[in-house]
């Protein structure tokens, strides 16, 4: 940028400190083409803040693929002036995959842990929340997209169940999925921070972790209203557009 602009280098960074420039960094998106975009997000906001009387609400999704990690090397506890410490190399020991559904209403999760995700898996999870959710109430769910949630079993099982309520999310827009967050919380508390000798070893610290979590479970707050949302999705179409926008 120097070479360039002819401007010390100096001058450079003082200009990009000035205005919040950092071009060293970058962000990922995916903007949704659903047509029915602002409909469902109405429709998700609408469970997340105002939940139905009679019924619960439970944010429905896999966290598929997490790896049994065993460190190379034992790591270091925390200690006064030094943080806890890992090898940045590990040994793989297989996978397996969470299913989890979140109660909005009190924080709650109902997990389960399968060595495959696939439709006959979803469907031994659906008859476990059935299980576990009393018969007077209505279930609301929610999922994404995902081909196993879609499946001719799966939706013959669901339209024999009258108190189901599927509600999918957006193309492209599974950050609307709120166990979402309840993923990010145990991967980045409890998974990334130990080590695993076997996938049955990572099963058996996650059910552990199940079990602390739902002692003291606690909602997750939805803060954004619908319309927030849309406008600020509108705002970063708008400046997407902008930006491909080529002169003739």
């Amino acid at each position: 940028m120097s070479d360039v602009t002819g401007i010390s280098p100096a001058s450079v960074h003082r200009i990009w400190r000035a205005f919040g420039l950092k071009p060293h960094m970058e962000k990922t998106f995916k903007l949704s083409t659903d047509p029915a975009f602002v409909d469902k997000v109405h429709d998700f906001v609408g469970l997340y803040m105002d939940p139905p009387d009679r019924a619960i609400v439970l944010s429905v999704d896999e966290k598929s693929q997490i790896q049994a990690l065993n460190r190379t090397q034992p790591g270091l506890p925390l200690t006064f002036g030094q943080p806890e410490t890992r090898t940045h190399d590990y040994k793989r020991h297989g996978t397996t995959s969470l299913f989890a559904a979140l109660d909005i209403a009190t924080g709650e999760v109902i997990g389960r842990l399968k060595r495959r995700h696939r439709s006959a898996e979803f469907l031994e999870f659906l008859n476990a929340i059935d299980r576990s959710v009393p018969a007077g109430l209505d279930i609301h769910l929610i999922l994404d997209n995902y081909g196993t949630h879609k499946t001719d079993k799966v939706k013959a099982w669901l339209a024999e169940r009258s108190r189901y309520h599927v509600h999918f999310t957006p193309t492209s827009a599974s950050w609307l999925n709120l166990v979402e967050r309840f993923f990010s919380t145990i991967s980045e508390r409890w998974i990334k921070r130990q080590a695993h000798t076997s996938v049955k070893d990572l099963e058996d610290s996650i059910r552990h972790y199940l079990t602390v979590y739902n002692e003291n479970p606690k909602p997750f707050q939805w803060r954004k209203t619908a319309d927030e949302i849309v406008a600020s999705v509108s705002r970063a179409a708008s400046a997407l557009d902008r930006r491909t926008d080529k002169p003739d």
